[in-house]
């Protein structure tokens, strides 16, 4: 019987191999925005995962909106050059095709690394002004951003489509618009972290209005045969904040502008919110979001085991899958996923005598 999750799908007239995408997970580990050679190693190995799609962490588009020190960009010809390093090196020694996030953390921004605490940067920890679409904090002890002004925003929405540019130049087979986990632009959509009372506030259509100008600008920057995406929130898990039917709001409204597909997430606004914590919790809402707008659809959030993302597509629950810390804890969670599957996906040459087909414990399983 042929695996759904290998199955090939076809994006803006490019192939990937099967369903299984690696999801962008930030590393903390950059250079003043610019990829290190930790990067080198951390994506070259997931180039080789048997995953048909990795997507590049959280990726910046002005300095002041990085999440930490070490976060990613791709604001300047330094950071350009040096992702595109990491690019070159993994379309040489991979299978995957690649992806990359663009984001801007907005009042998230400014903190620390995970394994420093995670809160905002101290006084003598290097902060930077953030800015957000309201003068309210992530939670308490957090820097009071500034609220954006109309100039603020075209600053930003240039930023975005200079970025998005800038990723095309490297050769990126999708770019996605990070819309969710409670950074710059998941900010201005939700009622919980946007509380103006202009243009840009009140009403679900004055709260899309920034992240749809964001949206418009990467669509400009993006040709149509590179896949364009946005990872996008489909609850708040907070009261009065973001459910699922604006959730679908937004995607068909990504739809209309040309978008080829959405990632379906949840949560991370505020300091208080919580994710469930059932395997899957995201399916769901992805489910609701594919059925509603025909979108090339992702679900992400706690998919572990092989028969588990199986059923997620083949069931129709969402057209893909995306996986974390499942990547990192076996960095052949596809190799090892198409053996339990009764299906097959590529292998770099060198790695072949470890295959099923040559060495036995591998095909006992």
């Amino acid at each position: 019987m042929t695996s759904a999750l290998f199955t090939p799908i076809e994006i803006a007239g490019r192939t990937f191999e099967n369903r299984i995408a690696v999801s962008p997970m930030c590393q903390y580990s950059g250079e003043d925005g610019c990829a290190s050679d930790w990067h080198m190693t951390h994506l070259g190995m997931l180039a080789n995962s048997g995953a048909g799609l990795v997507v590049v962490e959280a990726t910046h588009v002005e300095r002041r909106g990085r999440i930490t020190h070490g976060c990613l960009g791709l604001y300047s010809d330094a950071c350009e050059a040096a992702l595109a390093r990491i690019v070159a090196h993994c379309r040489r020694i991979g299978t995957a095709k690649l992806g990359v996030q663009l984001a801007h953390a907005g009042r998230k921004a400014s903190s620390q690394r995970p394994w420093e605490g995670g809160k905002a940067l101290a006084v003598d920890q290097d902060p930077w002004p953030t800015e957000a679409p309201s003068a309210l904090p992530f939670g308490p002890g957090w820097h009071v951003p500034q609220a954006m002004t109309e100039d603020d925003m075209e600053r930003v929405i240039a930023a975005f489509a200079q970025a998005a540019a800038r990723a095309v130049r490297i050769g990126f087979d999708a770019v996605e618009l990070h819309a969710a986990h409670g950074y710059l632009v998941h900010a201005f959509l939700s009622a919980v972290s946007n509380q103006r009372t202009d243009a840009y506030g009140g009403s679900r259509e004055n709260r899309m209005r920034f992240p749809l100008a964001v949206a418009h600008a990467l669509r400009g920057s993006v040709p149509r045969d590179v896949a364009l995406g946005a990872r996008i929130t489909g609850s708040d898990w907070l009261g009065g904040g973001i459910e699922i039917e604006e959730t679908i709001v937004f995607a068909r409204a990504l739809k209309d502008i040309g978008y080829d597909y959405v990632d379906v997430s949840s949560g991370g606004l505020t300091a208080e919110a919580r994710n469930p914590t059932t395997p899957g919790y995201n399916v769901p809402l992805a489910e609701a979001v594919r059925h509603a707008t025909g979108l090339v659809t992702r679900a992400v959030g706690l998919i572990v085991d092989p028969k588990q993302a199986e059923a997620i597509v083949a069931e129709g629950k969402a057209d893909m899958v995306a996986l974390a810390r499942a990547m990192l804890d076996d960095p052949h969670w596809g190799w090892h996923a198409a053996r339990a599957l009764g299906a097959e996906t590529r292998r770099p040459p060198q790695y072949l005598r470890a295959g099923p087909s040559l060495w036995a414990p591998a095909a006992r399983g």
